[in-house]
């Protein structure tokens, strides 16, 4: 015939170093972790048994909310952002994907290098071209080649556009 309340005053009794001012925080509560109300009555769920098992935990102070939303919140951002930055990851022989790409590329480029270098000599053919009809040279015909007999500067050039 006890209400809930009036077991609070049993646990200081049995335990007296608990302090008084934590009974307000206490609660009882079943097993399955129901509250029942103070004024409910403390009765056996099992008619056949007299026994009352009841556990005393203390109530948590919440705060003003909102945590679980910034929660959902920022786990919806995190799973919006897939990485595709695989390059630490190692295949099945051990090598690191991103040397193995760096190797892709760098074959791809001596692949085309004679095509830059055609390009490149092309241009520059060009641009003499351009040169000597701006200056009013007329280009060599019919196999006749112009000798530039300059050794010196031939040099210091050929240097100069190394070096640059």
């Amino acid at each position: 015939d006890s209400c809930i309340s009036d077991l609070f005053p049993l646990p200081t009794c049995k335990y007296p170093c608990l302090p008084s001012s934590l009974q307000s925080l206490l609660c009882f509560s079943t097993h399955a972790g129901h509250v029942p109300y103070p004024t409910a009555l403390v009765h056996s769920p099992n008619p056949t048994s007299n026994l009352v098992t009841l556990c005393l935990t203390p109530s948590l102070l919440g705060g003003k909310g909102g945590f679980g939303s910034q929660l959902r919140a920022a786990g919806g951002r995190m799973s919006s952002k897939k990485t595709s930055n695989n390059g630490s990851c190692r295949d099945l022989t051990g090598r690191r994907l991103s040397t193995i790409k760096e190797a892709k590329k760098f074959a791809e480029y001596l692949e085309l290098e004679p095509e830059r270098l055609t390009a490149k000599a092309e241009a520059q053919r060009a641009k003499l071209e351009a040169l000597e009809r701006k200056l009013g040279i007329e280009p060599p015909t019919g196999g006749k080649v112009t000798c530039f007999d300059d050794i010196e500067y031939l040099e210091q050039s050929r240097e100069l556009s190394e070096g640059v």
